[in-house]
């Protein structure tokens, strides 16, 4: 079995696998150059950014991936998704990515640019919604994804019928850590994949080396969801937060700098996601997904696409 050819808008990729763009500041610029340079579609996690550190991460990436593919992703429940799009927008990014609820306005500012929106979702009725307004194409997240999730569905379940309700591209994402997870989702019928914890298991990856050890000794036992203040479920590892987020004892925010549009304010989860990546694993929220106890190394990026393109093909 071969790779398919992933096409979105005027962009085609060596190989059809994207690496997922992983807020606050866990893919950055190195990880996500890593991924265009070896031939993946390499996403900058936006979400949590300024605008000025967000151009620099661009240009760093387009430093590390001349001719790779570069993208952003940004959540729409950030306040400030507008100011973050546009600014992507004009530094030229390739693709933009987003989730975590739905714009209409983001495809026309695609069209007016001529970049690609896409759109990750969890329905066939939002799929069809985006193609609609024109997305270049939707990415399928069940719930075995990291972070926010928009369903308690499988992927397995989700993907069949969101590729029969639109002609776009559909990459499929949740839970997919090694080529044989690759390959089921290819011969379900995706044009790609999207993986990201796979890619937190990197040398290029930016978070700590204490959020990377935790990676490392999880268990499938450890992976659990908590309500996030952004008002949707969330896939993370147990540790101190997550116990005192069950007991209702998270602490609430200090410095409320309003990052999100709308937020329950049971704990800052800025505040959270940022202690996990610097290393304060106690306070902090380590986003996973579902299969995270499946990845028991980390290595050069370059590395994970060997092995991937190598699963693959003996799958």
């Amino acid at each position: 079995m071969n790779f398919p050819t992933l096409t979105i808008g005027r962009f085609s990729p060596k190989y059809p696998i994207i690496q997922g763009g992983m807020a606050v500041r866990v893919s950055t610029a190195p990880l996500a150059g890593a991924v265009a340079a070896a031939g993946g579609i390499g996403v900058i996690g936006a979400t949590g950014m300024e605008e000025d550190e967000l151009r620099q991460e661009i240009r760093a990436a387009r430093n590390i991936a001349p001719k790779g593919i570069i993208g952003i992703n940004i959540m729409y429940a950030a306040r400030e998704f507008a100011n973050i799009v546009r600014t992507a927008i004009e530094e030229k990014i390739d693709i933009i990515f987003t989730g975590a609820g739905f714009s209409r306005d983001i495809f026309t500012w695609g069209k007016e640019s001529d970049t690609p929106i896409v759109s990750i979702v969890s329905s066939a009725k939002v799929a069809k919604l985006a193609e609609k307004l024109g997305a270049a194409a939707v990415v399928a997240e069940g719930t075995e994804a990291g972070g926010h999730l928009g369903t308690d569905r499988s992927v397995k379940e989700i993907f069949p019928e969101i590729k029969q309700a639109v002609k776009i591209p559909v990459i499929a994402a949740g839970g997919i850590v090694d080529g044989k997870g690759i390959a089921e989702m290819i011969r379900l019928g995706a044009d790609g994949v999207q993986m990201a914890t796979r890619f937190v298991m990197s040398v290029e990856c930016a978070v700590s080396e204490a959020f990377k050890k935790l990676y490392l000794n999880s268990t499938a036992e450890d992976v659990v969801k908590i309500l996030s203040p952004v008002g949707l479920p969330g896939r993370a590892l147990k540790n101190s937060l997550v116990s005192r987020i069950f007991s209702g004892n998270a602490p609430e925010p200090q410095n409320c700098v309003g990052c999100l549009k709308h937020c329950s304010q049971s704990f800052c989860i800025m505040e959270a996601l940022m202690n996990s990546r610097n290393g304060n694993i106690k306070d902090g929220l380590v986003f996973c997904g579902q299969n995270v106890h499946r990845i028991k190394d980390i290595l050069p990026v370059k590395e994970i696409f060997d092995r991937l393109i190598k699963e693959f093909r003996d799958a």
